[in-house]
C-alpha cells in the first residue's frame, strides 16, 4: 500500500500531503495514523527541520472518518464499547498527542473541505492557510457521535466558546469567509496560490534561528494552560538556554552590522 503521506522537503521546510485524494483523504487506517506519529518523531529527532506544512491531495483537506464503515461497524469502528474506546486512544487519538508535542510551527494549507476528524486536524496545526471555495464542519452530532480526537478541546481556543459552541452542537458547515471572520483561518487564497502562500510564510519561520523557534512553540503551547507566573519562570528557563546559542550570537551581530544573518542551528 503506497504512504498516506507524501513527504517532501524544501529546505527547512516539510511538506507532508495526504494522498488519498480518491476517499477525499478520510482518516481510516491505523497505518494511517502511525505515518503523522511517525512523521513528528522524525521532527524531533532532526533539529535543522524548522517548520511542517501539511495538505492534501485533490478537492478535500480531510473528510473525516469513512460513514461506511461506521454504518457497518467495520474497520477502525468494529468491536465493543471497550474495544472502539481503545481502537479511538491507540489509534485516531495519537494524531493530536503527537502533533501537539511537534516543537516547530505547523501549517495547514487547506486545500478544500475540512470535515468532522479533518477540521480537528486542521485546528492542531498552529496556522490555516484556505483556498476560498474550502468549508468547515465540526459535524460529529449530525452521526450522532462526539468530537472523538480533540476538536472539544481545540476548536474553542482557535474561536472561542460560543463559537465552537455552535459548530459542535449545530454540526453545520460554515464557509470561508465565515471561517476567516472568525478567526478560524489567518488567509484565504485561489487554489493556484495556495501552495506558495503557505511556502512563503513558511520560509519566513524558517529564517529564523531554528532553536528559537522550538522553543518558542513550547512557550505558546505550554502558556494555554499555565498561570502567568509559571509561565514566567519557564520563559526565564528558556531566555537563558536561547542567550548562549550562536545563532542568538549571529543576530545581535547582523542587526548591529546591518547585515543578513546567516544561522547554523548552534
Amino acid at each position: 500500500m503506497k504512504p498516506f503521506l507524501q513527504i517532501e522537503r524544501e529546505g527547512a521546510v516539510i511538506t507532508a500531503r495526504m494522498d488519498r485524494p480518491e476517499s477525499r483523504n478520510a482518516l481510516t487506517e491505523p497505518e494511517y495514523f502511525q505515518e503523522f506519529v511517525d512523521l513528528c518523531q522524525q521532527i524531533r529527532m532532526d533539529t535543522s527541520i524548522k517548520v511542517l506544512i501539511l495538505t492534501g491531495n485533490g478537492s478535500a483537506f480531510c473528510a473525516g472518518g469513512n460513514v461506511k464503515d461506521m454504518k457497518e461497524r467495520a474497520g477502525i469502528f468494529a468491536g465493543s464499547p471497550f474495544e472502539l474506546r481503545n481502537q479511538y486512544r491507540n489509534g485516531i487519538q495519537r494524531i493530536p498527542l503527537a502533533l501537539y508535542d511537534v516543537e516547530i510551527p505547523v501549517i495547514a494549507a487547506l486545500n478544500g473541505p475540512a470535515i468532522g476528524a479533518g477540521l480537528d486536524l486542521a485546528c492542531m496545526c498552529d496556522v490555516r492557510i484556505s483556498v476560498t471555495k474550502a468549508k468547515f464542519a465540526e459535524s460529529f452530532i449530525k452521526l450522532g457521535i462526539v468530537p472523538g480526537d480533540g476538536g472539544a478541546w481545540f476548536l474553542p481556543r482557535i474561536v472561542g466558546l460560543p463559537r465552537a459552541s455552535i459548530m459542535a452542537l449545530t454540526g453545520d458547515a460554515i464557509n470561508a469567509e465565515k471561517a476567516l471572520e472568525w478567526g478560524l483561518v489567518t488567509e484565504l487564497v485561489n487554489a493556484e496560490e495556495l501552495d506558495a502562500t503557505a511556502m512563503k510564510l513558511a520560509q519566513s519561520m524558517a529564517a529564523n534561528p531554528g532553536h528559537g523557534l522550538r522553543l518558542t512553540k513550547r512557550l505558546l503551547r505550554e502558556g494555554q494552560h499555565m498561570r502567568l507566573d509559571s509561565l514566567l519562570e519557564l520563559s526565564a528557563a528558556f531566555q537563558s538556554i536561547a542567550h548562549h546559542t550562536e545563532d542568538h550570537g549571529e543576530a545581535v551581530n547582523a542587526f548591529i552590522e546591518k547585515r543578513d544573518p546567516k544561522f547554523t542551528g548552534k
